[in-house]
Formats: C-alpha cells, structure tokens, sequence
C-alpha cells in the first residue's frame, strides 16, 4: 500500500498528548497485507477510539449564567484506554492463499508479534502486528462563548498543514449548545442542571486527488449536573448518547495488485455516562474526568477566560 495507511497514524499523532504511535511509517507496509472486512477489523480499536475521545471533556460544570458575558478558551485532553477485546480480532487469510484460514490476529492496538500462518507448497501468509497501545489520547481546543439566556456556544477548531506529502492536511472543526435547564426552576433545585447537544468533524491526510484519508463524524446530546460543595470546588456528572462515523481510504496490495480500499465503519451508538470534579477560580478553571461507554476514557485539561 503506499503511505497513504500511514497516514491514518501520522495525522493523528498531531493530536496525541499521552500516547503515541510508535514507528508509525510501518503501518502502511501492514496495512497493505489486509483489504475489507481484515483491514476494518485492524483499524476498528483506533477508529472507535477516535469518536470516543471526540465526545469527551465536552462540558464541565452545569451552571451556565442567564446572560453574559461569558468568555472562555480551554484545552483538554481525551484518553482511551483499551480493554483485552480491543487488542485481537477474527481474520482470515487473502489473496487466494490456500487453504483458507481463520486466526486470531492482533489489531493495530495490539501485540507488535505478527502472526505467520502456514499453506501448500510451503507457502506463507502474515497477519501484521499492532502497536501493543493501552491507551490512545486527543488533545483539542475549546471555545465557551455566552451567555444568553441561560444558553452557551461551544466550539472546538484546528488545522494544519504539516507541508508533508503523506501527512497533508489534519482538520477538526465541532460545534455545539447548552442550555441552562435550572434557570426555570428557580433557586428551589439543589444542584445545577444543564442539556445540550455537540457535533463534530475530524479529516486527517490528503491523498492525490485531494480527497480525505480519514473522515469521522462524532454527535453527543445529554445532560449534566453540579454543584459546589466546598468553595471552588465543583463534582460534576452527565449522561449522553454519543454517535460517531468514520470512513478511511488507503492502497492495497493484498490481492497481487495495488488496488484502493474504502473502508465506510458503520455508525456506532453508546450511552456516556460522565463524572468529575472541577477547581473553578475565578479566572482560572481545571477539570479531571472518567467516563464510561464503549470504550472507558479519562480527561483533563483547564481553561482561562471570565464569566459563568
């Protein structure tokens, strides 16, 4: 497969603040072993943990002001940690070896030990390794803009041109809303209640004709709550139901030939439960969370701005 796979890794690791993908031009001489059904169960760990990050450390608190001005820019950092399952999938041999057979081979999370089977003649056929990865992390920008109305505008923005041929262009653009919920209850709740919804779109590597090597989509709707219980001192919880799509295109050399493989990971759904805590000062605020879904992930980070 040329670089293009490679570029899945590379892309990425612009974004990765606790983990890393070590020896990522290897990939594509991996990837382009497998085509179909081998190839999405290869990615499918990374490509989930994609979303799963996308739809985390999006809100914190649930007190949102009625009116503003409410101003604040933050940066966190989104961390997945794979569970055994992720680390191993059903494959199958391709490109007419013979006889057909069926393994337990390592995703691209998963043991760097590939698999070597044997066939007639004397003939064999490896299942690559992965990158034996227990955790796979994000790290974004974040604007909070409000309020009116007890409502907020949430966005996330970045891109770059690395000005490298393989790894091209990496862009994520997401936008989203809350609405205070408690503001209609008057001061009669005990705890500060929130709902909102947040979109997003990730593009990582360009290939020749200037299409996306990978395009993921992420949408998250829940609702949160809090409440200080000590000065500065904010427990916070949410639940949600989060989506998240993705579709990767890269060159194949499994069948003898180089062919393109377009890879279209069926949208996923998963309920999002959240927890965490948040030291909020008056200019300064830093938050730590877990959260459990699909796949179990952590996040931190801190923001400076005024209002809310």
């Amino acid at each position: 497969m040329g670089s293009r796979a490679g570029t899945l890794v590379l892309a990425t690791a612009a974004f990765l603040a606790l983990s890393a993908i070590p020896a990522a031009a290897q990939l594509g001489d991996q990837l382009s072993s497998y085509s179909g059904a081998n190839a999405e169960g290869y990615l499918g760990p990374l490509a989930d943990a994609i979303g799963t990050d996308l739809n985390t450390g999006i809100f914190r608190t649930a007190h949102i002001p009625r009116m503003g001005p409410l101003v604040r820019l933050e940066i966190q950092i989104m961390s997945v940690l794979f569970s055994d399952d992720d680390r191993m999938f059903n494959a199958v041999t391709e490109g007419g070896f013979s006889p057909e057979q069926r393994v337990a081979a390592p995703t691209i999370v998963g043991p760097g030990e590939a698999v070597t089977v044997e066939g007639d003649g004397g003939t064999q056929f490896s299942f690559p390794g992965g990158f034996d990865l227990n955790s796979f992390a994000l790290a974004v920008p974040q604007l909070r803009i409000g309020a009116v109305m007890g409502t907020e505008l949430i966005v996330r923005y970045f891109a770059a041109n690395v000005g490298d041929d393989d790894l091209g262009k990496i862009s994520l653009f997401g936008i989203g809303a809350r609405h205070s919920v408690s503001q209609h209850f008057g001061p009669a709740l005990p705890v500060d209640i929130a709902a909102g919804f947040f979109w997003q779109q990730l593009k990582l590597g360009e290939d020749e004709q200037g299409n996306d090597i990978i395009a993921s989509n992420a949408f998250s709707f829940g609702v949160q709550a809090s409440t200080e219980v000590v000065r500065f001192v904010v427990p916070y919880g949410g639940l949600s139901y989060d989506t998240h799509s993705a579709e990767v295109t890269y060159e194949s050399e499994a069948s003898g030939s180089e062919e393109t493989v377009n890879l279209d990971f069926e949208k996923s759904d998963t309920m999002h439960l959240t927890l965490g805590v948040m030291f909020d000062l008056p200019v300064f605020k830093a938050f730590a969370e877990y959260n459990v879904a699909s796949q179990n992930s952590f996040a931190f980070g801190i923001g400076f701005g005024f209002g809310g």
